[in-house]
């Protein structure tokens, strides 16, 4: 009888070993950047109460109406697996009685679930790593949490990346804007898309964002927000340019840059690439200052950005994610037990090590090299009577003997 093949759910991969390294990574150089900026971490639920994200996101949007993972529990309660993590942030500082605690620094690593349609780099449950600045008053902190975000991407040693920011104004500018642009693309709906002549309505600065080639040939001239800030928000604009100047973090303004939530204003940033194809946003956020009051709180300013491990996962170089430093060869059955002990040794000093298991040398060696060791330390009786070893540098194919109390050294250097 024929054994029935199990199936995934579209959209929901694994994370496997491999990749999960290329994910450690990416949360070791978070916690060691965002640590020197003050930023703490947090644990926030996967589930939240869907009115959350109704409230904070907007039920219009995308992702309310069409991609959040929504039920009702065996309770008769209204939850939803989180599609984001900054409104779940204002929950647990509203009820966490932090309003009144000054500024807030946090950062958070977890799922996300969206029910998107699957493509390179985008996926129904995807990880991500997002931060959150609450009482973040002007430009000053802007500049410095877009420099945060900056040195998080160098410090994985990602080239080709691009910094690009706007403004998307605020409660006084942006209705005029909004009357103007409307104009614009009534004058133009019959050449736009299904999804932009119905996003027109609902929010039109989304439209800017299409990636359709008919919708972009028609806004080549759209008017853009930047030409009709308020005084206020050009002043903020213009202190977040000279802040990123002072830090000399390079940037270019992109002034088709929009958010898809409701709760966005004023500063506006995604750091781009180009090797991902049309998925090449691969860290993204702005400003929410009327978010924490949207959901019950004080008037808090606020801004933020999140990124996706997978997509930071694809654009680090493979080769330098070995997992292992040092494998044991032992030649022979007499020497088992003493190269044991001496896997044991290395492992003390904090090196990761794996035993080939004994057998010929030349399995012992393909075991090796399918680990992808960086180094071969071979014992045989010889070696062990002298207590010495052969080290072998696999990249290389360089090796030496060594004194067993040389060896630690020898693997630092």
């Amino acid at each position: 009888m024929a054994v029935k093949k199990l199936q995934s759910i579209r959209g929901i991969h694994d994370g496997l070993p491999a990749e999960v390294r290329l994910w450690q990574r990416v949360e070791t150089a978070a916690r060691k950047v965002f640590g020197t900026y003050a930023f703490s971490e947090v644990r926030l639920p996967v589930l939240e109460p869907t009115e959350l994200f109704v409230r904070s996101i907007g039920e219009a949007t995308d992702i309310v109406s069409k991609e959040m993972y929504a039920f009702s529990d065996q309770g008769g309660d209204n939850i939803c697996l989180r599609p984001e993590g900054t409104a779940g942030a204002v929950r647990a500082y509203l009820q966490g009685g932090l309003t009144r605690s000054g500024s807030q620094r946090w950062f958070y690593i977890g799922p996300m679930f969206r029910r998107e349609r699957p493509q390179k780099g985008r996926l129904r449950q995807f990880q991500q790593i997002g931060v959150e600045m609450f009482g973040a008053n002007g430009p000053l902190e802007d500049a410095e949490i877009l420099a945060m975000a900056h040195s998080f991407l160098s410090e994985l040693g990602i080239a080709g990346l691009t910094l690009e920011i706007n403004s998307l104004g605020c409660a006084d500018c942006r209705p005029g804007y909004r009357e103007v642009l409307l104009d614009y693309l009534h004058a133009r709906k019959e050449h736009l898309c299904e999804t932009c002549v119905d996003r027109m309505e609902k929010n039109p600065m989304r439209v800017l964002d299409c990636k359709e080639v008919s919708c972009q040939t028609q806004l080549n001239d759209a008017p853009e927000m930047i030409d009709h800030l308020c005084e206020a928000c050009d002043t903020h604009f213009s202190g977040l340019k000279s802040g990123l100047n002072a830090l000399a973090v390079p940037y270019h303004i992109n002034a088709r840059i929009v958010r898809g939530l409701d709760y966005y204003n004023r500063t506006a940033f995604e750091i781009v690439t180009d090797q991902l194809g049309s998925q090449g946003t691969v860290l993204a956020g702005g400003r929410y200052d009327g978010l924490v009051s949207e959901l019950g709180g004080p008037a808090t300013s606020a801004i933020g950005f999140a990124a996706g491990l997978e997509r930071l996962g694809m654009l680090l170089a493979a080769s330098d994610t070995a997992l292992v430093d040092v494998a044991v060869v032992a030649l022979g059955e007499s020497v088992l037990g003493y190269s044991m002990q001496q896997g044991a040794a290395l492992r003390a000093e904090g090196f990761t090590v794996v035993h080939c298991g004994g057998g010929s040398a030349k399995r012992q060696f393909k075991v090796a090299d399918r680990e992808g060791a960086r180094f071969v330390v071979v014992i045989g009786d010889e070696e062990m009577q002298q207590n010495r070893i052969t080290l072998k540098e696999m990249a290389t194919g360089e090796q030496k003997q060594l004194d067993v109390d040389q060896l630690v050294g020898a693997l630092q250097k």
